[in-house]
């Protein structure tokens, strides 16, 4: 997943110039195909790789099998976060969302179909998107990220129709509540907000850092990773990694994990996380017990 070799590099120092942009590359996002045999993951440089999960789990894998299928240049910056429908992959690097046909993908041809930006304030406005969500039901995308508004793009025309707006810093991570026409919105500001799809109106604001419970005042305020799960969601970044009683805006359970949380997902009765900065995906009970770790 090497980006292209400028031309004035000679070709003896090839390698050394592709081993350096592996150890400064970080992975941003990534999504599943949706035949669930493909895993896209987008970088700091712009670049979509495919890899073929199936390929990789076989019995059979060799090393190449764990070497991206195609790679392609999908932004001009980092490509921070993903997410795919039953036919497209959307990416969103620095002020716009871009899709792709995964059919096509898969062919090695990848063509951008379409691309569309948030009405912005200014021209000169080119905040990053952090955060993808899909709300099938209104077959609507839900972008969010560095002008800390919530903007809904209807899938079908590609219009804007939306946004949402109450944050005050970058919004980090989105959730969304099937059984309800809700979003939950994370941000650097330290809150949880709740908004009313219907209205287009905030509904609840849970302001994590102010819980001693909860609270790293070392670590920051921000938001950086949510989850929900009928009325309850799970949350951290700055704060700890807490399970909160939506209705009652209650902290529950701090599940013991020192570093910021970067990733967090329901899985049954099960929650699953990862930090940034660790090898491992911990698989906790609701009661912060702590069932098994994943290690890679």
């Amino acid at each position: 997943m090497e980006r292209a070799v400028p031309h004035a590099v000679p070709l003896g120092q090839i390698e050394v110039f592709q081993a350096l942009q592996r150890l400064h590359m970080t992975i941003f996002s990534q999504s599943v195909s949706p035949c669930g045999k493909f895993l896209a993951a987008g970088n700091n440089y712009g670049q979509i790789a495919i890899f073929s999960l199936s390929a990789a789990l076989s019995s059979e894998a060799k090393e190449e099998s764990k070497k991206p299928v195609v790679t392609f240049q999908a932004h001009d910056g980092p490509v921070y976060c993903m997410v795919s429908t039953d036919r497209h992959l959307l990416s969103a690097g620095d002020g716009e969302v871009k899709a792709w046909l995964w059919a096509e993908i898969l062919k090695k041809g990848c063509k951008e179909l379409w691309r569309r930006q948030p009405p912005y304030r200014t021209s000169l406005e080119v905040p990053e998107i952090n955060a993808l969500l899909l709300v099938p039901k209104e077959n609507s995308l839900i972008l969010a990220g560095g002008d800390c508004q919530l903007h809904t793009m209807d899938l079908e025309t590609g219009t804007f129709t939306r946004a949402l707006r109450g944050h005050t810093d970058y919004i980090h991570c989105l959730a969304l509540r099937e059984r309800s026409p809700e979003v939950l919105s994370g941000g650097e500001d330290g809150t949880v907000r709740l908004w009313d799809l219907r209205s287009a109106q905030e509904v609840q604001t849970i302001e994590v850092y102010k819980h001693e419970e909860c609270s790293r005042p070392h670590n920051g305020r921000w938001i950086g990773c949510l989850a929900t799960d009928s009325d309850w969601m799970v949350c951290g970044g700055g704060p700890a990694l807490t399970l909160w009683h939506l209705r009652s805006s209650t902290p529950t359970t701090v599940f013991p994990m020192r570093a910021p949380q970067k990733h967090v997902t329901f899985y049954q009765d099960l929650v699953l996380t990862a930090a940034g900065n660790s090898c491992r995906v911990d698989v906790f009970t609701n009661l912060g017990y702590r069932a098994f770790s994943l290690s890679f």
